[in-house]
């Protein structure tokens, strides 16, 4: 079998599925299932907070084995905003780590973008890029405060 099919075999359905896995393979540190999420082009892209932009398959690999090296990467997305089309799908999300300090447990925020693109092996993750974010989400201009009067 080739390598796309076993990687077709691997990861199957929707952007949603293909979001779910990525963020799996982050909290098991499986670097294989996290490349399946992957659309295998050369033009794929990520950049992590304060990273370089990696682009290419061989690129994102190396920078994930390198985290991973590190242990896995505690990461739940929350908050998720979509844009779909029948061909592509836009995801942002709200990151929560869990990130282990001196002073013990703490959880810390990065803001993410995912894009899917619906491949010939189904839909695949062709961009994630995160910045450093914040537990409170600014309100949406049609968004009426929280605030009791």
């Amino acid at each position: 079998m080739s390598k796309a099919k076993q990687r077709a075999a691997t990861v199957g359905g929707s952007a949603d599925d293909i979001e779910a896995a990525f963020y799996e393979a982050l909290q098991t540190a499986d670097l294989e299932k996290l490349m399946a999420c992957w659309a295998d082009e050369d033009e794929i892209v990520c950049v992590h907070p304060g990273g370089p932009r990696l682009v290419g398959v061989g690129a994102i690999r190396a920078a994930f084995e390198a985290m991973f090296s590190q242990g896995s990467i505690q990461a739940w997305p929350e908050g998720v905003r979509r844009i779909e089309s029948l061909a592509s799908s836009v995801h942002n999300v709200r990151e929560r780590i869990d990130v282990l300090t001196q002073e013990g447990p703490r959880e810390a925020y990065v803001i993410a973008t995912n894009v899917y693109h619906k491949t010939a092996q189904g839909w695949r993750m062709v961009a994630h890029h995160a910045s450093p974010g914040s537990e409170r989400e600014v309100p949406e201009i049609n968004e009426a405060p929280h605030v009791l009067h």
